[in-house]
């Protein structure tokens, strides 16, 4: 488990809305464009795959219809304490237009759970996935959902019943968290429950797995904190010096929120990247 560094300022490091008071704009552009999208879009809507209230999936269809297309998902941030898939249609209307198939999972919020229960239920519902559509997915996800995007490469799918054993094998992980430490010196760690033991349980680089055909890129905001930077470019050069095929892609120009503009940009470098690991 990394250390965290005494001398930095962990609270600011970490505090992206705090960092950037006009977030609040940027998601209500995120929910306007997603509220649109969810009327419109060919899309099977509110998917059980598990007990839990928030225990819901949405499959967005390219306007192909779907059949043939790649696969991929998208989980949401909100430091795994709020937002919602729902929020996020924006998204898969960037990926639907680029011929994707694209799930959006809401996931049991902090501090209902803790984050180990929320990566079981990320399992859980990629497997449901699986179950229904017969595709291994490319996993992607934003800030908490990066953090979950690595957790889904990491997992050693053979212990999981019902899925393949390289069921996920590739992701794209933005502005993630990998390395929890540092955040059981903020003030969040107690709405996440969080003690030091179970920061090293929830913090992938601290996992032993099955590196070998595993591929992830660790892409984060280039105008982002030092810490966000040193999360994805620890795990890049983590993994990759233990045999995965790993990349680290800072973003120029875009912060914490701004990023995402680079995932739904129609000539970004984000869906080309997604779609070659897709195969496709």
């Amino acid at each position: 488990m990394t250390l965290a560094n005494a001398e930095i300022d962990y609270e600011a490091e970490y505090d992206n809305r705090g960092r950037h008071p006009e977030h609040p704009e940027i998601f209500a552009r995120w929910q306007a464009a997603s509220a649109e999208y969810r009327k419109a879009a060919d899309a099977d809507l509110d998917i059980p795959y598990g007990p839990g209230e928030r225990n819901r999936f949405d499959l967005y269809r390219p306007a192909a219809g779907g059949g043939g297309a790649p696969l991929a998902v998208f989980i949401h941030g909100g430091y795994w304490r709020t937002l919602d898939r729902e929020m996020f249609a924006f998204i898969a209307r960037a990926f639907n237009e680029a011929g994707f198939a694209i799930a959006l999972p809401s996931y049991t919020l902090c501090p209902n759970c803790t984050l180990m229960d929320i990566v079981q239920e990320m399992r859980r519902f990629l497997a449901v996935l699986w179950e229904r559509q017969g595709q291994r997915p490319v996993v992607t996800g934003h800030s908490a959902g990066g953090h979950l995007t690595g957790c889904m490469v990491a997992t050693d799918w053979a212990a999981v019943d019902g899925v393949p054993d390289d069921l996920v094998t590739a992701g794209y992980a933005i502005s993630g968290l990998f390395d929890l430490a540092p955040l059981c010196r903020i003030a969040i760690k107690d709405e996440l429950g969080l003690t030091d033991e179970m920061a090293e349980a929830a913090s992938p680089l601290d996992w032993p797995f099955p590196r070998e055909g595993r591929r992830i890129v660790a892409a984060v905001g280039a105008d982002e904190t030092g810490e966000f930077l040193r999360q994805s470019r620890l795990l890049a050069e983590t993994w990759g010096g233990e045999g995965a095929e790993t990349a680290y892609r800072p973003v120029p120009g875009t912060n914490h929120f701004t990023v995402l503009d680079a995932l739904t940009a129609p000539d970004g470098p984000m869906i080309p990247a997604v779609r070659a690991m897709a195969g496709a």
